[in-house]
């Protein structure tokens, strides 16, 4: 099984919030976890709003980082997915940050791993497989 590893599940697992347990059991079962590269400075971007707003321990947040980044195998440029993820943006009215991880699950007949329910709708409605 090929999961999509998209940044609110990957963020889930490493502040083990309540699906921590199960999102990771899917990731340590899966035969790859892959994930597009724009899924680092999203990661980045969300513990640099913890440690400003949140007050996370900068030692922390590193170590936060450190530890989603851990989570996929691999990483795909977005340059290979870019006009698909401009046209699924245009068709579903949806953000093209978030297509690159549908379009990602649909090529390599992946599994879906989100937290995001807005992006669990339009992979339903896409037919991608969610976990």
């Amino acid at each position: 099984m090929i999961i999509v590893l998209d940044t609110s599940a990957a963020i889930e697992i490493v502040i083990q919030r309540e699906h921590s347990t199960d999102l990771g059991r899917n990731i340590a079962e899966a035969d790859c976890v892959i994930a597009p590269t724009l899924f680092i400075p999203e990661i980045t971007n969300v513990f640099w709003k913890y440690y400003l707003f949140n007050e996370m321990p900068l030692g922390i947040c590193e170590q936060a980082i450190e530890s989603a980044m851990a989570l996929p195998d691999e990483f795909i440029s977005e340059k290979e997915l870019y006009k698909e993820a401009f046209a699924l943006g245009c068709l579903t009215q949806k953000p093209i940050y978030d297509m690159y991880f549908l379009v990602l699950a649909r090529r390599n007949n992946g599994y879906l791993m989100t937290m995001d329910i807005s992006l669990k709708e339009v992979a339903i409605k896409n037919s991608i497989r969610l976990i």
